[in-house]
């Protein structure tokens, strides 16, 4: 997916109303490739614009989030902090649906003196970059330089003259001429949304998909073949589509799979999945880029900062795997112990038919019905008594290895339980303070070493806070240390706490207040059991609840390991749009 021209220019319909007149009040850089910057708006209260650069979720909003700022902020932060610091922004610039935005910002040199400096925002996939632009036209820096050994189309460098990208000769969506538009299609021998995304500027294949859907009523079709028919109803579609930009009905959509993952969007709602994908709308661009972004961003930095983490728990895991599966298979040889111990009494009580030197002796066996006769395997080395003291000895040994092999293969399996509870709570980790956490803990129990030095570490995070329906506070442990103090320290006994069913998840906790929770409350409070677990993305996933008091850790336990009795089960498919609902009130 990506963020087309048209969609762009939706975006900047809806700043310039806010933010034309505003000034820079703070500017962070959270990662390598995006830019914060809070804007302090005239009768509109502080707005928070993000500027992102990255290959695969390049793009242009307001946020409401608070993304986590690194603690030294990086060079082409204090460049934009000396320059555009309290500066007023004046104009915000697009050419057709190219997809570049302009941000003209009224700003003061070193020796006080009015400047323009021009920030420019190009999304272009992976040649996505911000740049800072002097009021000569000369690129001052940009979050990524591009030299000419990089590209000999476009260098990128501080003091080279500032030039568009190349431009393709395509119609724009708002005014194009209905005959060359069927022209230019049926001259290309392709698939015709693909050659809609070719022959018009701004669009996304997404939109040129369902572009080519309403002409064809669901058939495939090559650009070429294009009938009159079919090209009436793609103009008539593409025209009404451009009714809606001018008056500004649109209707900004999320696609989301059955799975739960988000898939595309788009300025317009977009129909021809069918049931495969569910469409939720949004009042802005700006709120639907928030959210599509934001859940995205999460997974791609927290994959980043943590790979390490999940190459190691990944190792340590299949380790443990096939130390276990080696374990059974020892015991599995165990199983027949009980046959030495039988040979050992057979020889004993048949001392007197046996000699030193015999390497066999047929006996009758007393231990089954009928007493049938078995043969004896004796080393001709020793006695007939030290023959039978052997087998006593192999008895013992693999009764002794029975035993304990049960108890190393208990212990690999709650330690592989408490693995993929490390797994589950990093794979949901969000930001750098969880991440130490998770760290930390894993240093604790010996799996990793410590770092040397004194480094600063983040403030640990409170536990997740929920509120529902009916009023009641929900709390939900971001990690398994987190899971041991909400549950064993913070809660109270009479609270309810929740834990999805034989897999790893996060301890919720119902905070009661002397009252009991409804059934809603109860819902509600599986669901947040549920989408913080490894079943988030099931369906009828099984969530126990009971009160705290029936919730014990057992002595010498990995954290966040604990055992319950008199639960009950609830039945929920996780809801990622219920969890955050609940999680803003």
């Amino acid at each position: 997916m990506a963020l087309d021209g048209v969609f762009l220019s939706r975006i900047k319909n809806e700043l310039e109303p806010l933010l034309i007149g505003a000034r820079v009040d703070k500017i962070h850089q959270p990662s390598r490739d995006s830019v914060v910057m809070t804007l302090r708006t005239q009768g509109f209260g502080v707005k928070k614009l993000l500027l992102s650069s990255s290959a695969g979720t390049a793009r242009v909003h307001l946020t409401e989030r608070e993304p986590e700022n690194p603690q030294t902020p990086p060079m082409f932060c204090m460049l934009l902090r000396k320059r555009l610091s309290s500066g007023k922004l004046i104009a915000i610039r697009q050419d057709g649906f190219e997809r570049i935005l302009f941000f003209d910002f009224e700003a003061s040199d070193d020796l006080g003196d009015r400047i323009t400096l021009t920030l420019a925002c190009e999304i272009m996939g992976r040649c996505s970059n911000i740049l800072l632009i002097s009021q000569d036209g000369r690129v001052i820096d940009a979050i990524k330089r591009v030299s000419e050994d990089m590209s000999r189309v476009r260098r990128i460098l501080p003091g080279v003259q500032y030039s568009l990208p190349p431009r393709d000769d395509r119609l724009s969506l708002s005014d194009f001429d209905e005959a060359e538009l069927v022209s230019r299609l049926r001259s290309r021998k392709e698939e015709l949304s693909k050659a809609l995304v070719k022959c018009i500027e701004g669009i996304s294949p997404v939109f040129a998909k369902q572009a080519a859907f309403e002409a064809s009523k669901g058939a495939e079709i090559i650009s070429d073949e294009l009938s009159e028919t079919e090209a009436q109803r793609l103009c008539g579609y593409l025209k009404a589509v451009a009714g809606e930009l001018e008056r500004g009905e649109n209707k900004y959509c999320i696609l989301r799979e059955q799975s739960g993952l988000m898939k595309d969007f788009c300025f317009t709602k977009i129909t021809f999945y069918g049931d495969l994908m569910t469409v939720r709308e949004f009042g802005s661009p700006s709120a639907l880029l928030d959210c599509f972004y934001s859940e995205r961003d999460v997974l791609a930095q927290t994959k980043q900062r943590a790979d390490d983490l999940f190459k190691l728990l990944i190792s340590l895991s299949e380790r443990i795997r096939r130390r276990v599966s080696a374990q059974k298979l020892e015991l599995e040889d165990c199983k027949n112990r009980d046959a030495f111990r039988v040979n050992g009494d057979l020889i004993m009580s048949n001392l007197y038919r046996i000699e030193k030197g015999m390497n066999k002796v047929s006996v009758e066996n007393f231990y089954e019905e009928g007493s049938p006769e078995v043969e004896i395997k004796l080393d001709p080395r020793l006695t007939p008594s030290q023959n039978a003291q052997k087998y006593y000895s192999e008895y013992r040994k693999a009764d002794t290895a029975d035993k304990m092999l049960r108890k190393l293969i208990a212990s690999g399996e709650e330690e592989e339980k408490y693995i993929d509870s490390v797994f589950d709570a990093l794979s949901r980790a969000s930001t750098e303070s969880e991440l130490s956490e998770i760290r930390e803990e894993l240093a604790s129990s010996g799996y990793i070493r410590r770092s040397r030095g004194k480094q600063k570490q983040p403030k640990a995070l409170p536990p997740l806070e929920y509120r529902s329906s009916t009023g009641f506070k929900i709390l939900a442990g971001r990690n398994n240390r987190q899971n041991d103090l909400l549950t064993l320290k913070l809660a109270d006994r009479s609270d309810v706490w929740l834990h999805v069913k034989n897999i790893t998840g996060s301890h919720v906790i119902i905070c009661c207040e002397g009252r009991k929770p409804d059934e809603e409350t109860l819902s509600e409070a599986a669901v947040i059991a549920a989408y913080n677990s490894s079943g988030r993305n099931g369906s009828s996933v099984p969530v126990d609840y009971t009160q705290v008091r029936y919730v014990k850790k057992p002595s010498g336990a990995k954290p966040g390991m604990v055992i319950y009795t008199n639960q009950k089960t609830l039945y929920v498919t996780p809801d990622s749009e219920t969890a955050e609902a609940l999680g803003k009130k």
